[in-house]
């Protein structure tokens, strides 16, 4: 059975939001967190994303034709699943709407054979799969930023318990890689 993993990049104070991340992301490239980001793309078999996250990466990615960054290709011809209720066409190679059930999509995907899924961004998304139960793995790069205010990843009322830390690492200027396995709900 494939795992759903989610990727998130996030500040130390939990803020993931794409509109301030010229503040908070782009001050801490480096090399080993680039290496971070494409090997977790390239291990993925599948992704899965909500419609903002979706809309935004779509038209960047899909221009791409030289495997960019090396994972343009990966992400190019694997394929994708959106979840929204208000999509109308997913124009990006590969892709699917999952307008209904999701839920029981979801789970249907887990269990087909494969390389796992992975998820990018899509925190609206992740809280209702969190609730179902449906998230195997938690992998953040948490930059060394409080911003204070801003789109959190975690929203108030939301509980996911039971965390268990697999794997940290440092990485350069201070970016920390934490990978957590979702503990399930009894």
């Amino acid at each position: 059975m494939r795992k759903i993993i989610v990727s998130a990049w996030v500040t130390l104070d939990g803020i993931f939001d794409a509109d301030t991340m010229g503040q908070w992301f782009a001050p801490y490239d480096s090399e080993d967190r680039r290496k971070y980001i494409q090997n977790g793309i390239l291990a993925s078999g599948a992704f899965l994303f909500g419609r903002k996250t979706y809309e935004m990466l779509a038209p960047y990615w899909s221009s791409l034709k030289n495997n960019e960054m090396g994972v343009a290709d990966q992400l190019n011809n694997s394929p994708k699943y959106v979840v929204s209720s208000t999509l109308q066409q997913a124009g990006w190679n590969h892709s699917t709407i999952i307008k209904e059930n999701v839920v029981e999509e979801i789970t249907r995907l887990k269990q087909q054979p494969g390389k796992d899924i992975q998820i990018e961004g899509s925190a609206t998304l992740i809280q209702s799969l969190a609730a179902a139960d449906l998230i195997d793995e938690y992998q953040f790069l948490v930059h060394p930023v409080v911003m204070g205010s801003g789109k959190r990843f975690f929203k108030d009322g939301l509980q996911v318990q039971g965390l268990q830390l697999l794997e940290t690492q440092t990485l350069e200027l201070g970016v920390v890689f934490l990978r957590y396995q979702a503990g399930k709900k009894k």
